[in-house]
Order: structure tokens, then sequence, then C-alpha cells
């Protein structure tokens, strides 16, 4: 049976570039485990992630930190069965394509003069294998995937650049990763067409009568040296704990997230490698690049993990990503407090050393705070949350929020409005 799902969030915030915005507006149709989204849209299982959507620090290739990016997006909510293993062996994927419309921030946010891309267009894509007993009888489940992303299209502000490829043929090479044709730039002729990046990952679980276990690793790559893990072990590492039985201490999370090899300090092959041992080709300076210097944001704020700095923070109004070379700890907890209350404590802490070409003169150090309680009163959600930071590398800060959630039937759809 098929069914039709509509959302619209809209969100205040201040001080901010416009400061009342469109969230969430989509309309997803879903029909024998298959579903169409088309719109913008956040969600764990909308946008494939194996990350805890409310404890995690944030998936690497596509976390809920920016806002969600405009696009069509066919997927499975949630893992299929394969046909004739009895349920042993499920699957679950994706695939979309989007598009930025964040050109009139930019502008607003750039102090001096920067060339980028507009109006880029995005890709991403991920499949995951699932092995576990359907029947729950076997404790031990094995869950492994791969997930592609890129940026590509649009226009430089270079005039001697302009309009970037575009065509079905560069659609293809940007699915495949292949290089760019003779209308690319000699960096994407050399290399691939457009930016990509994504994770490779492996989710190992336990699960008991009351209480779960789940240790899972992303591995990071921007790159080939990356994929061929020569980047070491630079990603996300974490283990969950969830206790069914346990009302006020339902779930626990502790991550942690080295980005510091990047396939070491070189980023060209040739070079002497008596005296400077190690792999060429490094350097890969994570959530970077020279043709879409904007970097992995979309209103410059990090689509992948929001651990490495959104560009919204630069205080020089430059474009990019400028503290991506990080070690960093998240911890996660949340419970009920009583009967339809709830809250959520997030704390992460960030190392920074800069990135390859810019390294920072000392370590810089951030401690970030945040809480949340939440009150269900039938369809409607009520949630203060408390935040702050400590440290050189944010500086001091404190913030507010407050959301009202209303879930409901509006002419047989069903709609959440916050």
């Amino acid at each position: 049976k098929g069914s039709l799902h509509t959302g619209l969030d809209v969100v205040a915030a201040a001080p901010r570039y416009r400061n009342v915005y469109v969230q969430q507006l989509f309309a997803a149709f879903s029909y024998g485990g298959w579903s169409l989204n088309i719109g913008s849209r956040n969600g764990a299982d909308y946008n494939a992630s194996l990350m805890d959507p409310s404890l995690s620090s944030g998936d690497m290739t596509l976390s809920s930190n920016a806002r969600p990016i405009p696009e069509i997006n066919f997927y499975t909510p949630q893992f299929m069965p394969l046909p004739y293993t009895n349920g042993w062996i499920r699957f679950k994927g994706n695939f979309a394509v989007g598009r930025s419309f964040d050109t009139d921030y930019l502008n607003s946010f750039l102090r001096t003069r920067q060339d980028y891309n507009q109006n880029t267009r995005w890709h991403h894509k991920s499949l995951y294998v699932r092995i576990k007993d359907a029947a729950d009888n076997f404790p031990l489940s094995v869950t492994v995937g791969l997930r592609h992303a890129a940026q590509w299209g649009g226009r430089s502000t270079n005039p001697s650049i302009g309009v970037q490829p575009h065509s079905l043929k560069d659609f293809i090479r940007i699915i495949t990763g292949q290089s760019g044709g003779n209308d690319a730039t000699e960096s994407d002729q050399i290399n691939v067409l457009g930016n990509h990046y994504g994770t490779y990952d492996v989710q190992l679980g336990y699960k008991h009568a009351n209480a779960a276990l789940c240790v899972y690793y992303q591995h990071f790559f921007d790159d080939v040296s990356g994929m061929e893990f020569q980047n070491a072990l630079d990603g996300l590492m974490g283990v969950r704990l969830d206790l069914s039985a346990c009302r006020w201490l339902k779930k626990i999370l502790l991550e942690r997230l080295n980005t510091l090899n990047q396939s070491g300090p070189f980023h060209f092959i040739e070079y002497d490698h008596n005296t400077y041992p190690g792999y060429g080709g490094g350097a890969d300076n994570y959530y970077n690049n020279g043709e879409y210097v904007t970097g992995i944001s979309y209103f410059n704020r990090s689509v992948g993990s929001p651990l490495l700095l959104s560009p919204e923070y630069n205080t020089n109004g430059q474009l990019g990503f400028h503290h991506n070379r990080i070690m960093a700890w998240h911890l996660g907890v949340e419970g009920d407090l009583a009967d339809n209350l709830s809250y959520r404590l997030l704390c992460s802490d960030i190392k920074s050393f800069g990135t390859a070409y810019r390294p920072t003169l000392k370590q810089l150090h951030s401690l970030s705070f945040s809480t949340t309680v939440s009150y269900l009163r039938d369809s409607w959600a009520f949630s203060v949350t408390l935040a702050a930071d400590q440290g050189d590398l944010l500086g001091k800060h404190f913030g507010f929020g407050f959301s009202i959630t209303k879930t409901g039937i509006v002419r047989g759809q069903k709609v959440h409005i916050r």
C-alpha cells in the first residue's frame, strides 16, 4: 500500500542572516518499502546514515548539521530483505541529486574578493548490507556499507571558468568518479570531475533482552589515497549502549573523531621519499576543494561532521574549512526524567591543528556542552535547549533554543509543523 508524507518546518533564529527561514519542505511517496522524496528534508532514515540521529556528533558524509539541501532522493527507509536469504541478509540505500540555493547568503558573508562556485549541484548515494537473524535468536549482527557524495556543476564567479560541465554525460562521470571532458578545468581533467568524498562504514551489534551494544567505525576518504587507507584510521569511531530497562538512562554514546593523518603531509606524489618518508598524494585537506572553495558546506554549515568547524565560524569572512585537522571526543546521553518528560546531554571536546596548508601556531581547544529537555503532550512536543562553548578555538558562547512541534493530519496527509 502506498502513502504520501509531507512536511513543513519553519525556523526562527537570531541573530543570523534572514532570521526566519524554511528548514524543511518536502513531499515523499512510499510504496512497498521504497520511497521517493522531493524537497528539503531532515532525517536519519532519509539520509541513510547509521549514526544515532539524536546523540552522535554527526555522520562524516551527510549529517543534520546543515540545512537540508533541496533534492530528489530515491531511497529505502528501512533495511529490506534480500530474496532467498530467509531474512538474514538485508540491504538499504539511496540515490539523490540536489542543488544549492545559498548564493545570496554567501555574497553577504564574504568580506574580501573570493571566487567560488554558485548554484552547486550535489549527488550522493549509499548502499548498506546487514547480516542479522530475522527471528532475533542470534544476538550478533554486522553491517557494512559505502557512502559516496560529490559536488559538481554550477557557475564559477571567475569569468575564465564560468559554467561548470553539467550535461548528462558529465553526470554519469560524477556517478562513476571519472575525469572531466575537454570543457572541464585542467584540474578536473587530470583528477576527477567535481569534488568527491565519502566513507566506508562498518557496524557490529549485540542485542540482549534488556540491552543492546553497538560498535562502529566510519572511515573517511577525500580522494584515492583515502580510499586505499593511506590516511590510516582517519574517521569516526564510536560505541553506543541502549538500556531499555533503565528509564533515566536509555542511551549512552561515546565517539572519537580523528582527521590528523590525511594521507601524509605532501600532496604531490613525486617528491624526495628518502628525505621525507611517507606516502605521496597526501595533505588531503578534508572538506575543502580547489574548484569548489565553499567546501562541503551549505549556507556555510558543514554538510558532514560539525566537529570540523563550519566556514560560518571564519572571522575573516573567507570561505572554506580552516580547522580540518582535529582530534575530538564526543559524549551523548539521553533518558526520561518522568512521564512524557525526557532529556538529552551532549558534550564535545575538540583539539584543532588547522589545516595541512594553514597549520595553527599552537593547538587550539574547544569544549562544548548542550542539554535539551522535552515535554510531550498528545500530538505536541515542547523542547528547551541550553548550550555553551569554552576555549580558544571558538571562544566563550552561550545559546538558548525553544521549539514547538505539532504532528497531525491535514486533509488526510501527515504534516509536521515546528
